[in-house]
């Protein structure tokens, strides 16, 4: 059941022509296949696997949207979760320390939206302590928590074959001292350490004995450490989103090379990081153009797209999302309609009605030229706005009154409809990724 704190929060992002961050399976209607494909990826996770996953599509296709559904799935079938957006101003996919940053501080559940990785601790040292105790040992005892202690460093280490960096393990014994005594603030202080920060104080370091932040290179052990205390947590395992990773063609020459050689090294490391499931959406000039995907053989061969006429598999490393149609922008806005928190609901259905959801179906699809995959952030926006009117003023009729105007379009929306070329950096070239770097 959907709350209402959701059902307002769903409206406020379309109005700002964004994507909901909950609740987004209210109105997903028309990709039931590759909802299916995206949980049978989380069947994987359950039985050991590791597992990358690409959502490919235009502009409009809905790759945020799908990432966020997916990610919804997974919470309420046990998982962690992180949602990244490739940013050339505070995410660098080429630095993989700003990439665990953004994973930990993204990083929820279905019970801790973000930052949880503090109520996962937490979760997993009781889990420690209760086993301890069925062991016979008395929790009253003076050595109880140097017991705990040990089975800190002795789990951790079991759960990752001894890859755990001594850091990481002697920071998570540290923060279980220190709440011991009551000192939170410390503890806390420590955990954003192990988030990747570079705020925390050298006093509060020293104490666990550690100098310094995470580094590019360790950061991927870090991320494995923390699997697995996720899964020791209850959890299944952890679902990554890497969102807008078209971004990186953007971005200078030595950086789109080491940021592709970085999801090559990702993809290729899978297999040992069972129950960790990454999802990258890019559209198809990221996975096709030589300055892409396709400029680095080992990952194009990995990882290439391949359609039999008409038809894709769903299983393979690609998932394709197909733009929308006039049935599916119905479809979506008759799910919306049902959900708006109007005040008057009778009002509502004479006003907008199924006719006028039909009229601005095709008022959108025609000033967008008959283009419907460009059409889905402008018509929801254009809808939300004229239900909202209608909620507002008694006055108002959206049949006598309404006129389409194509509105703030991205440069992403002109791309697709005018074939305006994006921008892209300065150095950019046709030439393939010709070094397999290595962080």
């Amino acid at each position: 059941m959907t709350s209402q704190r959701d059902i307002i929060h769903i409206f406020e992002k379309l109005r700002g022509g964004a994507v909901p961050e909950r609740a987004v399976e209210t109105f997903a209607v028309g990709i039931e296949p590759r909802r299916d494909e995206i949980k049978r990826q989380l069947d994987l996770l359950r039985h050991g696997e590791g597992a990358v996953k690409f959502l490919r599509g235009g502009y409009g296709c809905g790759k945020t949207f799908m990432a966020r559904l997916a990610l919804l799935d997974a919470q309420a079938q046990g998982f962690a979760t992180s949602f990244v957006v490739v940013s050339d101003n505070d995410l660098h996919f080429h630095r993989f320390d700003d990439v665990y940053r953004k994973v930990m501080t993204e990083l929820g559940t279905s019970s801790c939206h973000r930052g949880a990785l503090g109520d996962i601790l937490d979760r997993w040292i009781a889990k420690q302590e209760a086993a301890l105790i069925e062991l016979g040992n008395d929790p009253d005892a003076e050595d109880f928590d140097a017991k705990v202690r040990e089975r800190l460093k002795t789990s951790l280490a079991n759960a990752t074959g001894g890859k755990a960096p001594h850091d990481f393990t002697r920071v998570v014994q540290t923060i279980f001292d220190l709440k011991q005594k009551g000192e939170v603030h410390e503890a806390g202080a420590l955990i954003s350490w192990l988030c990747g920060s570079s705020n925390v104080a050298a006093a509060t370091k020293k104490l666990a004995g550690i100098k310094g932040e995470i580094s590019g290179t360790d950061a991927l052990s870090y991320l494995r450490g923390v699997l697995e205390i996720i899964k020791a947590a209850d959890y299944h395992g952890l679902v990554i989103v890497i969102d807008e990773a078209e971004t990186i063609l953007r971005m200078r020459k030595d950086s789109r090379h080491k940021s592709l050689n970085g999801i090559r090294q990702i993809f290729d490391a899978s297999g040992s990081y069972p129950g960790l499931l990454w999802i990258f959406t890019g559209t198809p000039d990221f996975f096709d153009s030589r300055q892409g995907v396709a400029g680095l053989a080992p990952l194009h061969d990995r990882i290439c797209f391949k359609k039999t006429g008409r038809f894709a598999s769903l299983r393979q490393a690609q998932l394709e999302l197909t733009p929308f149609d006039q049935a599916r922008l119905l479809a979506v806005a008759t799910c919306l309609h049902e959900r708006y928190p109007a005040r008057d609901r009778e009002r509502l259905q004479t006003k907008v009605s199924r006719a006028f959801i039909e009229r601005l179906v095709a008022d959108v699809t025609t000033g967008f030229k008959g283009d419907v995959g460009v059409v889905p952030r402008q018509f929801l926006r254009e809808f939300v706005t004229q239900m909202d009117l209608v909620d507002e003023r008694l006055d108002y009729d959206p049949m006598r009154e309404y006129a389409f105007k194509i509105a703030d379009l991205t440069p992403q929306e002109q791309h697709q409809l005018t074939g305006k070329p994006l921008l892209i950096a300065d150095d950019a070239t046709d030439e393939p990724v010709l070094k397999e770097d290595v962080w």
